[in-house]
């Protein structure tokens, strides 16, 4: 059983990715009634693309011949991953609560999974599946607080099928991550983030048309930086990356470590209590990721 440098330095960046995640998820929730969905999408995406021009500029030039033959496969990377995706889940967050959200959210590394096989025949083996399998046990345990009847009480309704729609979206997303051209990460990163806010653009406009740009307030302008930088520009190159380098089935088993960041956060901001059951979660996702993590070792040894 080997898990080399590489695994390590790419759980440790998909750790800081689940992290900003979780914040945009809470941050989602919070500015719902002051910020549209789409406008704090657009925001989202136009703004991270603002900060990464400067600097992908160059590579997206040199990167312009493979990017214009492979511009299918961008576009509908860029349409998933970018745009859709961020656009259910804000929208689904104005109906449902960040507690059903995180339940949704549970079921996408079994998606990527799915996907994996549907598309490219990729067998997942025992451990895996069982991996998957204990993570999303943990979080059932976190968000259901160790209380089957809170489980039995959870009533889902429009909000949750958006959330679902949205992490549909995102396992296929995933899977087909391993499609993408051979470009530099910031020329990736740029385009699809061009795609994503351009996409927006147009919903946006219907919003501002109805109630008006959101107030330029300093929470409003928090959240607006917020989401353009962490969980936008540093995350998504994080997450490239992990996927590249250790596949989408264990890059999509780390979401399951979202719920357990959104605890840490509401206990951090909002004064709520950590509980025994909280680290009963914790000790189940993450010996789910270990078990992926070992049976990918043991595959690629095999090999």
């Amino acid at each position: 059983m080997t898990i080399t440098r590489t695994d390590l330095r790419a759980y440790a960046m998909l750790a800081l990715v689940m992290l900003f995640w979780a914040g945009n998820a809470i941050v989602g929730r919070a500015v719902r009634d002051d910020i549209p969905p789409f406008t704090l999408a657009l925001v989202r995406w136009g703004g991270a693309l603002l900060v990464v021009a400067p600097f992908a500029l160059r590579h997206v030039v040199a990167d312009r011949a493979v990017l214009r033959r492979a511009w299918r496969r961008v576009l509908l990377l860029g349409l998933l991953g970018i745009a859709t995706f961020n656009a259910l889940l804000y929208y689904g967050l104005r109906f449902t609560t960040a507690t059903n959200a995180m339940l949704i959210q549970a079921a996408i590394p079994g998606l990527v999974l799915l996907f994996d096989y549907l598309l490219f025949r990729t067998r997942s083996g025992w451990q895996a599946i069982a991996g998957v399998a204990l993570s999303t046990a943990g979080v059932v345990l976190i968000v259901c607080r160790a209380d089957l009847q809170v489980l039995m009480r959870l009533d889902f309704g429009t909000g949750d099928l958006l959330i679902l729609a949205a992490v549909v979206v995102w396992g296929l997303y995933t899977s087909l991550l391993r499609t993408r051209p051979a470009v530099h990460p910031s020329s990736f990163i740029a385009v699809t983030f061009a795609i994503g806010a351009l996409a927006m653009l147009p919903p946006a406009i219907g919003e501002w048309r109805v109630g008006g740009f959101p107030p330029l307030r300093a929470d409003t302008l928090a959240a607006f930086t917020y989401v353009a930088i962490l969980p936008s520009l540093v995350a998504y190159f994080l997450y490239n990356a992990t996927v590249a380098a250790i596949g989408a089935g264990r890059a999509g088993q780390a979401i399951s470590l979202m719920p357990l960041f959104g605890a840490f956060i509401a206990a951090s901001l909002l004064d709520e209590a950590l509980r025994p059951f909280h680290a009963a979660g914790m000790v189940l996702i993450l010996v789910g990721i270990v078990t992926g993590a070992v049976a990918r070792s043991e595959n690629k040894q095999a090999d």
